[in-house]
């Protein structure tokens, strides 16, 4: 990010602009904050929004024209978006540290299907994910709670209310604590790519070719190797 910011410091003389942007509820909390403050160090005339929605919410924003670039996970089949890869990450159980599967460090397949699950939201690309992996496994998950915010999901989780299916990165800091426990989901990955997102055929502008490189520079650490288990 240092380089990043050196190369561009003086782009700020370009002059006053807008830049509208979308980003996933995640992005918003965990991407986005440290991307915008190197921004405004190269664009300091530049006024700057921030939409937070699911991956379908900004889609439907950039097709309306609120917004100018969304941060989100790839929404599959949008001919009209076009979509530039930041990285890919991997979703895993999360389980509280006193869940069995935590204690002994494994999973039970034969247990997958009846454990409580705390997921976030039916409407979002993840939900869709998830149920169409363990639909490949010959699985039906049991008790769906839906959670609208991460951090939710997170204490609930912790205080042993059920399990989740998150990708690590997102919960760093409880990991390290080990008040919350990664375990692979089986021996098939279920990955997400994350990316930005933009009308197909957009001339992007200075500032907005300049948000986008930012943001690869931010999450190169998140192609790091996920914690073992």
């Amino acid at each position: 990010m240092d380089s990043a910011r050196s190369s561009l410091g003086k782009l700020g003389k370009w002059g006053r602009g807008r830049l509208r942007l979308g980003a996933s509820t995640t992005a918003c909390q965990h991407l986005i904050p440290p991307v915008l403050r190197e921004f405004k160090e190269s664009f300091p005339e530049h006024a700057s929004s921030l939409e937070p929605g699911d991956t379908q919410g900004m889609v439907a924003a950039l097709l309306q024209h609120r917004i100018d670039l969304a941060v989100a996970l790839d929404p599959g089949n949008e001919p009209q978006l076009e979509f530039h890869p930041l990285f890919t990450d991997e979703l895993y159980f999360i389980a509280g540290a006193q869940h069995p599967w935590a204690r002994s460090g494994r999973v039970e397949r034969d247990e997958i299907p009846k454990q409580n699950y705390i997921l976030y939201r039916q409407s979002s690309v993840t939900f869709r994910l998830v149920e169409e992996y363990f639909r490949r496994e010959n699985m039906v998950l049991n008790t769906i709670i839906e959670v609208g915010r991460m951090e939710a999901t997170k204490e609930l989780v912790k205080l042993g209310l059920g399990i989740s299916v998150l990708a690590p990165w997102i919960a760093r800091q409880e990991l390290d604590e080990r008040s919350l426990v990664a375990l692979p989901l089986g021996r098939r990955k279920l990955p997400r790519r994350w990316g930005v997102l933009h009308w197909r055929g957009k001339r992007l502008s200075l500032a907005e070719e300049t948000f986008i490189g930012l943001c690869r520079t931010a999450t190169q650490a998140l192609q790091l190797p996920l914690p073992a288990v």
